[in-house]
């Protein structure tokens, strides 16, 4: 019986996967004017579209929700029609694809808010560090508090979200409770203090995305949606005093909802240098039911070992799909690997975006 490898196809809910290899979310910050998808972005991702399964760059619901430059949205018509480019691109390549949908939440500043208003957060905790705006690295400010009656329309945002995501020609999406910020902000107790019915215990914590993915789901059918949790993640200045309760109560209460899929960004050795507490995706696995994706630095040997093990379902890679558009097939082959070029990663145009070369086979 041949053991489980990244090139296993996959069953994921109605959805095909030819091999097992993901296309992690990954900021670029190249849209256009009005933050909305263009033809750059549709052939980056098109070249990329041998992934299993693609998940775009986290794309803000709501001009709210934006905190860096050049993001894409996916709250007006015409990124929409930008993101249909995309979608179609992919699609005649044969590929699948989910948006990520976010909010950033305190991660952002006046500069990037419409009528330079303040980032709204579960508690006003400013984030340490500094912020890249339009006109340089400015401090992080103190948030303003989202009062209760307010998280209906933030629930609602995500909603929209979904439904712009679907009528863009979308496979699914993913909903972004990682990395620090909005819904991720309030499921940690080092970013939310409040008082009321989204604070507190660890089941008021977890509300706010619960009642998000419940939101989504009346879009989209349930195995057309999957959440992403960093949960020994430090970045953007977010901690938790107890992971194993927090992130396994939320594992557990996400089994109600028949997900595509829990995709856990796994602990880097940055985490661990800033107090992050080493969480092992073998606590999760345990609790979640459904289909596990992990990240966070795999190579193919590490990739098909935790997928024989049965510790995950799917391997999702970050900066190799990057710099290698033709990741499994160079993965299956065994062949050199580009290595990305950090310097840009962020912004810009084709260069170090759709001008990493595919492997070419000597013919025989």
């Amino acid at each position: 019986m041949m053991s489980t490898n990244l090139f296993s196809p996959y069953q994921l809910g109605d959805l095909e996967l030819p091999n097992r290899v993901v296309m992690a979310p990954l900021t670029r910050q190249r849209a256009g004017e009005g933050n909305v998808p263009h033809q750059l972005n549709a052939t980056y991702y098109a070249q990329r579209a041998s992934a299993g399964l693609i998940i775009t760059e986290a794309t803000q619901v709501t001009p709210q929700g934006q905190g860096y430059s050049y993001t894409p949205g996916i709250h007006s018509p015409e990124q929409v029609a930008g993101w249909k480019l995309v979608t179609e691109a992919v699609h005649q390549k044969g590929g699948k694809i989910f948006l990520q949908l976010w909010h950033v939440g305190r991660i952002s500043h006046p500069d990037f808010q419409p009528d330079g208003a303040l980032p709204v957060a579960p508690s006003a905790i400013t984030p340490k560090g500094e912020i890249l705006t339009f006109e340089g690295n400015k401090p992080y400010v103190t948030p303003r508090v989202l009062e209760t009656s307010e998280i209906p329309d933030i629930v609602e945002q995500y909603r929209q979200g979904a439904a712009n995501a679907l009528e863009a020609g979308f496979d699914g999406v993913e909903i972004h409770c990682a990395n620090g910020y909005l819904l991720d902000q309030f499921l940690r107790d080092s970013t939310n203090h409040r008082t009321d019915k989204y604070g507190g215990s660890v089941e008021n914590r977890a509300r706010l995305l619960l009642e998000v993915t419940e939101a989504v789901m009346t879009v989209w059918d349930s195995q057309r949606v999957g959440v992403r949790l960093s949960p020994s993640g430090t970045f953007n200045d977010i901690n938790d005093s107890n992971p194993w309760e927090t992130f396994g109560y939320v594992a557990q209460a996400l089994n109600r909802f028949n997900l595509a899929y829990l995709h856990i960004y796994e602990a880097t050795e940055a985490d661990i240098r800033h107090g992050g507490k080493n969480l092992p995706t073998s606590h999760l696995r345990e609790r979640f039911t459904g289909t596990l994706i992990v990240n966070g630095g795999y190579t193919r040997e590490k990739a098909d070992a935790v997928l024989a093990n049965q510790a995950a379902d799917l391997v999702a890679f970050g900066s190799l799909f990057i710099s290698n558009p033709d990741l499994p097939e160079r993965l299956a082959l065994n062949a050199p690997l580009t290595q990305p070029d950090p310097s840009t990663f962020y912004g810009g145009g084709e260069k170090g975006y759709t001008d990493y070369p595919f492997l070419e086979l000597a013919s025989k």
